[in-house]
């Protein structure tokens, strides 16, 4: 069985990390978990954009063709 198959949990890392306190980090810890979280987007972009380019070329690929 795909992992695709099986149901997605409720709540998701980031919700998370957004109730997470953040009084007992040092401004190292805080800019060092900002970069990581920077990165994180970054990743969530270009997957997001690649699955948007997927979408597309296969509506193209099969969407009905205009006939003159």
């Amino acid at each position: 069985m795909d992992d695709d198959d099986l149901p997605r949990a409720r709540g998701d890392a980031a919700s998370l990390l957004a109730k997470e306190s953040l009084d007992t980090y040092s401004q190292f810890e805080l800019t060092a978990r900002i970069e990581l979280l920077e990165a994180e987007i970054a990743r969530v972009k270009a997957h997001a954009k690649r699955a948007s380019n997927d979408r597309a070329a296969a509506e193209a690929l099969f969407s009905p063709r205009e006939t003159d």
